[in-house]
This record gives structure tokens, C-alpha cells and sequence, in this order.
């Protein structure tokens, strides 16, 4: 007896024990399942590449506006959404979502809403104060120049009347050294001395000055006293030049009244200038006017007001590039109608989206937002609000609502078939205990192991009720086989003491090799396709633990308690004792024995025509395949809760798509080294041009103006230059030929531009603190609903055009990441299962050579479930079922499953070798004994799997579908190519005690059926 076998055993003698000891572990291990969190975010499913680690760069040092903010796009359609009442209705609808406080909590501090009305009612805005600007200027500028002209011409007379005073005082003091004179020498000659001063000084001096100065002479030399000679020195200075001075007076009079109106005119000019600066600044603000202004001004427009804004903004010839990224993209430049126009609603995500997920506070205000628009149209109005928390609320919805759908029918279904398969309510019931013991200690694992739930993990609890209830199964079937075996001990504990140790082996090695194809997952790039692997391997050894001692103990316990008190709990095995399921199983059997070599030519045949589709079948991850379609209108009947709800996010998605600039949809280049310098520069306009080119990158969305939408250093500097004289002269410098590329001193240009337009200039270059520049990026919008594999190689393209020296482009941005994920998943299909192909090999060929001798018999068990992989590869083809994230781990679980099946039987058949008397009998035995089990088991596991069809999440549907037909095609390898399989092997590689004899009396044997 081995190990495993006296394991087992241990347990139906010290079955109390195993029962306390089991369910204390289900609720110390379940505890944790209060702490699971759920998650939608497809932003979970990347890993650590290149182009993850440039958009990490990107949103750590570029920056636009406010940080940590996100988009939502409501889209209303109506027959003209220009004209006055469809613009007035939307401005309205805006005030309503400003007013409630589920929306208005999120929105960001400015520009939060900006749409078609908003920009229309601030360009009536710049145009009124443009009219008001404009005449203040010209007095302004008038004024200016006057007051600058007078200033100037009262500063050269005050230096004239000073030079003026300056002259006359010298000829005055000459005047008084010349009496000095006649003071010491009385008999100087006055004449003489008037004479020298006269030469000496500018001032025009005739006979008249000289008379007066004569006559200050004559007093002087008649002067007795000091007053006298004080008289004749004034006469002789000031009387000379009274005229003179007097003069000069009169021009300062003049000039200080000249100076006065200047200080009026001044004074005028400086509450011009005041004005003119609060237009100016009203002017600059006007682009972020209150919403309630922007009402007002609306308002006051005419139809014809408004029609000649829109024919500036919207413009065939020009317009604003702003606007038309809120118009269709089919919308004609120029035109006063449109059927549809589209807002962008600015919300804070307060680092909520740094994890990829979207909190509830999201979700909530674009919940609301949807009803207050929808709610605020009128008739004939449609509205459509379009966001990350909405899609991830339905993706949340539909993943509980699959739910609600899915776990009733699948444990409907499993009911049923227990029923059909055990006919006995105290063993369905203990089998349905059994499948929450393995969910609570699943769960539970994943809270203490702080595991997300998330899209992929829906399929878990159905996964795990397939696999539970296949242990059931053979371990209740083999038990029922026991209590009827004359050669085994028939009580309730000997029969599970034999029946469990015969099965659990096989349990065992189930449970090795399906968790090895699980664990197979570990390899994969994506970090929850690892997560999926491991909680998928703790739940399959949780369903050993409970369905090989749990279970097993209970029932020990449970029976012998009612056969103690006189009620029979012997019950047949299904698929035993003849009739017509015993001839169906039979089937493998009988061809087995008649043309072995022929079934196994058409299975391998099969196999490699699957081989041949599965190469063929596409992979697929993006965000539009895990939008639900709009449930069947049958679902609409059911009661709640299991009523879904209704889902639209898919069906706006492609409006969207097909009508609209997605804010979402964008690819970035980020080029990083010098960038300013003329040669990077003009390796960034070529990678410009290259973007806009239809050959390199047809899928670069074109906004209905005809330009691309392409954001980059280059557009964002010509567009500050357009409106700000001062950069504009510092690019036109640095532009020498004039071609729109600067082509020197960009670093001086970078400079002007961040302390121009400091916000704009950030979000597409990056300046370290120390000032330097180390990275540029483009931004460039594609058409919604392009494929991954088309916007990369169309990005990678452009960024190939960077290709100077110390430069590095790289393409990134979410749709290129999903393609990568989406490269990742096909690694993983393949890499898992080479991995679970090799290691179940290696593990069934090292076991089965320990515990029987033959590691060729763990070769031929595993054969059918390699082929049961082609079938199912080539069925994916066949129904144009892609991988994506649940579908690309088919082939992993195939082997997984699959190998369960086979395991069963091989190993029921190894065991009847050594008590019946040919291999035939063996085989009779172990195909309908074990292979009533392994129909029951497959049936149950496929209408759990096959349930997954009713979910409402897609990957759900397509999921359900494509294992439902792996566990079939598993199940019919197991009893139609294994038995044949098992037939070659015990022809040549099987033990010496087998007989292999075929002669009509040993085909005329009787058997225990």
C-alpha cells in the first residue's frame, strides 16, 4: 500500500478528526474572502515593458493644465445643434450638472466644461470687449503720445530756462566784479569795464544796460555808507539785467502752467491705461468666463450674431482648431448646421486612476451626469456621456450580472445532474456543501493574499464547481462500485476506505497535473493571467482537501449514522449494471478491440487539421471587447436580482468611433537626448510631417477642417507665437528661413516659450529643475476603433523617422500597450502549454514509473489530451473565437481538465489489469465503471461552462462556449482514442500478468455488467 493509500485510509478511520480539521481550516482560510476588492481597469493587465515605462515618464514630467484630471465626452444630437435654442438648452444642461453635487465635487477648477456653446458665448464675449478695447486703445496710444511729446519739449525749456539762469547770473556776478573794481580804482573807466563783461557773457548787452550800469558806478563812487554801496552794487548787477530777469520769470510762469496740463493729461493717460488693462485682462480671462456670463452673454445674441461667430470659429478657411475638435468629423467647415456636437467634461481623479481603476466617486458623477443630460433634452434630443467611470461601470455591472445569471443556472444545472447521476438527496447535498467549502477557502485565499477580482476571475467559481464536482463523482461512484464489489469490504467506512484509496491516486495526480497547467501561467507577462494561475491552483488543491477528506469523512459519518438506525444507503453507480448508458460507454471499448490502429489514424488526422486552424486563430484585447451588447430581451423578464440592467457604452463606443475625436485614443512619441538643438527640432518636423502623411499613417484621426490632430513643441510654439508679439518676435528670429522651424538658438526659444505660455509649454517639453531640456513629445490622436497592431506599427514608424545622433524615439500610449498585452497572451497560449505539455509529460512519466512501473503509461494518457488541444485550437478558428484574456488560457486548462479524464481511466484500468482475466474485461470494467463517472463529471462540468453562454460580459460568452467544448472533446478522448491508446501500450509496453488474448471465448466472457 502506498503512501497516498494509507493517507486516505487514516482518514475514513479518524474521520471526526479530518471533519474538525478541515472545517477549521475552510474558516480560518475563508475569513479572508471580506477582504476581496474588485477591479475592471484593462490597465491591470499591463506589465513592465519599454513603452509602460515611457507613458510612466510621460505622466510623471509632461504636464497639461491641471494634474491628476479626466475626460468624459457627452455628445448631444439633435436636428442643428448651432443654432440659438439647441446652444441656450446645452449651457443650461451644464448649469444643472455645475448644481449637482455628486457631479460638481469632480470637476476640475477651470475650463471644466468646454464645448461648442461655451466657446460661441466667449467669443461673443472677446468680441464685445474687443469693441469697447478698441477705441480705448486709440485714445490711449493718442494720449500716450501726446503726454510723452509735451514731456519731451518741457524738458528741453526747463534745460533752456536753466542755461538761461546759469548766463545771467554770470553776467550779473562779471557786473559785480567790474564795480568791485571801480571800488578799489574809482577812477577805472566805467566804459572800459562794461566793455570786458560784455565780451565775456551771452547776453546781449547795449547802451542802455550801459547807462544803467553807469549810473550804478556814479553811486558807488558818491556811496558814503555801506547801504549806499549795497544800492549801487544792485543797481549795477540786477538793475542791468531787470528785463532779463524779468523775462525769464515770465517763462517759468509759463512752463510750470504747461507742466499742469501735462500732469492733467497724465492723469487722463493713466486712467486710460487703467481701463485699457482691465479690457485687456477681461479680454485674456474671457476664455475662462463663469458659466452664468456665459449664459448672460448668450442671451444677448441674435441668431445672426451667433451664425457670424460660428463663421469665424468653425471657418472653412482657417476657424479655430479648438472648435472643430468638437465637431464630427464630418461636419462641413463652414456650415451653420450640424447634427451632433460633442463637450469635454474635466474631471479630478485625485491620483484614483493611478492604479487602473476608477473609484466609485467617478463613477458615480458620470452616472449622474447621463441622467441629468439625458434627462435635461428635449424632444428629439439624444445625449450621450461617454467616460472611463461609465465604461467601467458597466464592465462592473455586467461582470454581477453574469453573476446573477450565471451562478444560478450553473448550480441549477449541477443540481440536476447530481440528481441524474447520485439520485440520492443527501449525497447532492453533500456535494453542494462540499463546492462552497472550496469557494470560501478560494476567496478567502485571494483576500489574504490580496488578489483583486477582477473580468478574468468570473470564471473561477465555475471552474471550481466543475472540478469539485468531478471529484464527487468518482469518489461517491467509486464508493457505490465498493458497497456492491463481493470482493471488498461492503460497510459504509470499508467500502469508502477501498473505493477512496483506489480513486484517490488518481485524485492526486488530477490535482498535480491541473495545477500544473495552471501554474503554467506563472510564465506570462500579464500580471493577472499569474494571478488567475495561482488562485486557480489553490482552489484545485482546496477541492482535493474538501472532496478527499471533507466530503469523504461526512459521508463516513452521515451513513453509517443512518444505517445504524435501519435505512439502506447502498446505491447504484451511474453508468453500471448495463443498460443503455453502459453500451454508449462501451463504445471506446469495442472499437478498441476491433480497428484500435484506425481510430487512432482519424483522431490523429483530426488533431492535425486543428493544428493547422489553431495557428490561425487571432488574439484580442482592447476595451471594446469587454463592452456588453445590450442583454436579450428574455433577460428583461427575469425577477430581480437577477434582471440585468441595460447597457449602452458598447453601442456609444462606435458612434463615437465612427463620428468623433475619442479623447481617449491617442499615441504619444517621446523623444528623449538634446532636444534643443536646430537638429532635433527638425528631426521633430519631420516626424511631424510623417504623421501627417496618409502613406505612413493613414489612421491619424483628421478633424473635419481637414488638419490632423497632432500636438508637439512645433504646433504648440506657432500657436503661442500667433498670439503673443513677444514670442512671436523670438521665434521669427530664430526662424531664418522662414519656413515655420526654428533653426537656431532653440534653447533661447524653449526659454521664451515657458515664460510666455509656461502650462502649454510643459505639456510637451520637458525642463528639468536646473533648467535644462532632456525630452519632447507628440501627441497624436487616431481614429477610434483602429486595431492595436495598426497604430503601433504606424507610430513605430514615425518615431523611426528620429534617427539622429543621441536622440531616442519611442511610440507609446495605451492603445499600443493593449497590443503588446495583446502579443503577451498569444506568448502566453503558446508558452503554457509547451510548459503544462512538458511538465505534465515529465510528471505523469516520473509517477506512473514509480507507482506502476511504466513511465510509458503516463505517455499514452497524456496523447488524447494533446489531441483534444488541436480540436479545440482548430473549433476557435471555426467559430472565430479570438484569445483574449480568458479564451488564451484554453489551452492550459485543456490539459488541465483534460488530463483528468484520462488519468481516471488509465489508472482504473492499470488497476483492473491485475485482477481481471484479460484486457478486455479490464477495459469493459474500467470504461463504464470509471467512465460513468467521467460522463457525469462531464456533464456537470459543461453546463457549469456551458452556462457562461447566458453571461453578459462577452469574454464570458465566448469563454463558457469554448470550454464547454473542451471538456467534451476531453471526455470523448478519454473513452473513444484512450481506450485504443491503452490497447497499443498493453500490446507493448504493458505489464507481463495482462493477457492480451482475443479468442472469441474470452470476447464471450461474461462481465460484471
Amino acid at each position: 500500500m502506498g503512501l497516498i493509500d494509507r493517507l486516505f485510509e487514516q482518514v475514513i478511520e479518524h474521520s471526526k478528526i479530518a471533519i474538525v480539521v478541515l472545517l477549521v481550516l475552510t474558516v480560518a482560510v475563508g475569513a479572508g474572502a471580506t477582504q476581496v476588492s474588485q477591479s475592471s481597469s484593462l490597465d491591470q493587465f499591463q506589465g513592465q515593458t519599454t513603452e509602460s515605462e515611457k507613458l510612466d515618464y510621460i505622466d510623471t514630467n509632461f504636464s497639461s493644465g491641471e494634474s491628476n484630471t479626466t475626460s468624459v465626452q457627452a455628445i448631444i444630437r439633435d436636428e442643428n445643434v448651432l443654432d440659438k435654442e439647441s446652444l441656450t438648452e446645452m449651457l443650461a444642461m451644464q448649469a444643472e450638472l455645475r448644481a449637482n453635487e455628486t457631479v460638481n465635487r469632480t470637476l476640475a477648477k477651470q475650463n471644466a466644461i468646454v464645448g461648442i456653446p461655451n466657446i460661441v458665448a466667449t467669443a461673443g464675449i472677446q468680441a464685445e470687449i474687443g469693441q469697447q478695447l478698441r477705441p480705448t486703445a486709440v485714445e490711449f496710444e493718442r494720449l500716450n503720445a501726446t503726454v510723452a511729446s509735451e514731456r519731451t519739449a518741457i524738458a528741453e525749456q526747463t534745460a533752456q530756462l536753466k542755461q538761461r539762469a546759469t548766463t545771467l547770473n554770470e553776467t550779473a556776478d562779471g557786473l559785480k566784479r567790474a564795480l568791485q573794481t571801480v571800488q578799489r580804482t574809482p577812477a577805472s573807466d566805467a566804459r572800459t569795464l562794461f566793455e570786458q563783461v560784455d565780451a565775456n557773457s551771452t547776453v546781449a548787452l547795449d547802451d542802455e544796460h550801459f547807462l544803467t550800469f553807469n549810473q550804478s558806478v556814479q553811486q558807488l563812487r558818491a556811496a558814503t555808507n555801506e547801504s549806499q554801496i549795497q544800492a549801487a552794487y544792485k543797481l549795477g548787477t540786477q538793475g542791468v539785467l531787470r528785463s532779463e530777469y524779468q523775462q525769464l520769470q515770465r517763462n517759468r510762469t509759463a512752463l510750470q502752467d504747461r507742466a499742469s496740463s501735462l500732469e492733467s493729461k497724465a492723469q487722463r493717460l493713466k486712467s486710460v491705461g487703467a481701463e485699457l488693462q482691465t479690457l485687456q485682462s477681461r479680454l485674456d480671462n474671457a476664455s475662462s468666463a463663469s458659466l452664468s456670463a456665459q449664459r448672460e452673454q448668450l442671451a444677448s445674441m441674435n441668431e445672426s450674431e451667433i451664425d457670424a461667430v460660428l463663421g469665424q470659429i468653425l471657418s472653412e478657411n482657417g476657424g479655430s482648431g479648438q472648435a472643430f475638435a468638437f465637431m464630427p468629423t464630418g461636419y462641413e467647415p463652414g456650415s451653420p448646421n450640424a447634427n451632433a456636437t460633442m463637450w469635454i467634461i474635466s474631471q479630478t481623479s485625485e491620483g484614483e486612476l493611478s492604479a487602473g481603476a476608477v473609484s466609485d466617486r467617478l463613477m458615480d458623477s458620470q452616472l449622474a451626469m447621463e441622467s441629468i443630460v439625458s434627462g435635461a433634452t428635449v424632444e428629439n434630443d439624444e445625449a450621450i456621456v461617454f467616460g472611463t467611470g461609465k465604461i467601467s461601470d458597466e464592465i462592473n455591472r455586467s461582470m454581477t450580472d453574469s453573476l446573477a445569471i450565471v451562478g444560478p443556472l450553473a448550480l441549477l444545472f449541477v443540481v440536476l445532474a447530481l440528481i441524474v447521476a447520485y439520485r440520492d438527496v443527501l449525497d447532492i447535498l453533500l456535494g453542494i456543501v462540499g463546492i462552497g467549502a472550496v469557494l470560501i477557502m478560494t476567496f478567502g485565499f485571494m483576500g489574504w493574499a490580496n488578489i483583486p477580482f477582477n473580468q478574468m476571475f468570473i470564471a473561477v467559481p465555475v471552474l471550481l464547481i466543475g472540478l469539485s464536482i468531478d471529484y464527487a463523482i468518482h469518489t461517491f461512484m467509486r464508493h457505490r462500485e465498493e458497497r456492491h464489489n463481493d470482493h471488498t469490504a461492503s460497510s459504509v467506512r470499508g467500502a469508502m476506505g477501498v473505493g477512496l484509496a483506489g480513486v484517490g491516486v488518481a485524485l492526486v495526480w488530477v490535482t498535480a497535473t491541473t495545477a500544473i497547467g495552471f501554474l503554467s501561467n506563472l510564465t506570462s507577462p500579464v500580471p493577472p493571467i499569474q494571478d488567475f494561475g495561482i488562485v486557480s491552483s489553490v482552489g484545485i488543491v482546496a477541492a482535493l482537501l474538501v472532496f478527499g477528506i471533507l466530503i469523504p469523512a461526512l459521508k463516513v459519518e452521515i451513513d453509517e449514522f443512518l444505517e445504524g438506525r435501519g435505512i439502506d444507503r447502498k446505491k447504484p453507480a451511474f453508468g453500471t449494471g448495463g443498460g443503455r448508458f453502459s453500451s454508449l460507454l462501451s463504445i471506446g471499448a469495442t472499437g478498441a478491440r476491433k480497428a484500435p490502429y484506425a481510430l487512432i489514424i482519424v483522431a490523429v488526422l483530426l488533431s492535425a487539421a486543428g493544428a493547422v486552424g489553431g495557428s490561425q486563430v487571432d488574439t484580442s484585447f482592447d476595451q471594446e471587447s469587454f463592452l456588453a451588447e445590450d442583454p436579450p430581451d428574455w433577460t428583461k423578464n427575469l425577477p430581480e436580482p437577477f434582471k440585468p440592467g441595460d447597457y449602452s457604452a458598447k453601442e456609444n463606443l462606435k458612434y463615437v468611433n465612427q463620428n468623433f475625436l475619442r479623447q481617449d485614443s491617442q499615441a504619444q512619441i517621446l523623444i528623449e537626448g538634446p532636444v534643443a538643438t536646430s537638429d532635433a527640432i527638425g528631426e521633430l518636423h519631420d516626424a511631424r510631417l510623417a504623421a501627417g502623411n496618409d502613406s505612413v499613417a493613414p489612421n491619424v484621426q483628421v478633424l473635419s477642417n481637414g488638419n490632423p490632430d497632432i500636438q508637439s513643441p512645433l504646433s504648440v510654439m506657432q500657436s503661442v507665437a500667433a498670439d503673443n508679439e513677444t514670442f512671436n518676435a523670438t521665434f521669427t528670429q530664430a526662424d531664418t528661413n522662414g519656413d515655420g522651424v526654428p533653426d537656431q538658438n532653440i534653447n533661447a526659444v524653449y526659454d521664451s516659450l515657458f515664460a510666455t505660455a509656461p502650462e502649454t509649454a510643459a505639456g510637451v517639453i520637458h525642463r528639468t529643475d536646473s533648467g535644462s531640456y532632456e525630452a519632447v513629445r507628440m501627441v497624436i490622436s487616431v481614429e477610434g476603433g483602429t486595431s492595436g497592431s495598426a497604430v503601433t506599427t504606424q507610430m513605430r514608424d514615425i518615431a523611426g523617422t528620429v534617427d539622429s545622433d543621441g536622440l531616442t524615439a519611442t511610440a507609446t500610449g495605451q492603445t499600443i500597450l493593449f497590443k503588446i498585452v495583446q502579443d503577451q497572451l498569444l506568448q502566453t497560449v503558446i508558452e503554457s502549454l509547451l510548459i503544462t505539455l512538458v511538465a505534465v509529460f515529465a510528471f505523469l512519466m516520473f509517477t506512473y514509473r514509480i507507482t506502476e512501473g511504466s513511465a510509458s503509461l503516463g505517455a499514452f494518457t497524456l496523447l488524447p489530451v494533446v489531441m483534444s488541444v488541436s480540436w479545440i485550437l482548430g473549433t476557435m478558428y471555426l467559430l472565430g473565437i479570438p484569445f483574449n484574456i480568458l479564451t488564451g488560457m484554453i489551452t492550459s486548462l485543456t490539459v488541465g481538465l483534460g488530463v483528468a479524464y484520462s488519468i481516471h481511466l488509465s489508472e482504473r484500468y492499470n488497476q483492473e489489469l491485475e485482477r481481471a482475466e484479460t484486457m478486455w474485461d479490464a477495459m469493459e470494467t474500467a470504461v463504464t465503471g470509471t467512465g460513468g463517472a467521467l460522463l457525469g463529471s462531464a456533464a456537470t462540468t459543461v453546463g457549469g461552462f456551458g452556462v457562461l453562454a447566458f453571461a453578459i460580459l462577452p469574454p464570458l460568452q465566448q469563454f463558457g462556449i469554448i470550454t464547454g467544448l473542451t471538456i467534451i472533446y476531453a471526455f470523448l478522448a478519454s473513452v473513444l482514442v484512450l481506450p485504443s491508446l491503452l490497447v497499443v501500450w498493453t500490446k507493448y509496453f504493458g505489464p507481463e500478468h495482462a493477457s492480451v488474448d482475443d479468442t472469441p471465448t474470452a470476447e464471450a466472457a461474461p462481465t460484471d455488467d
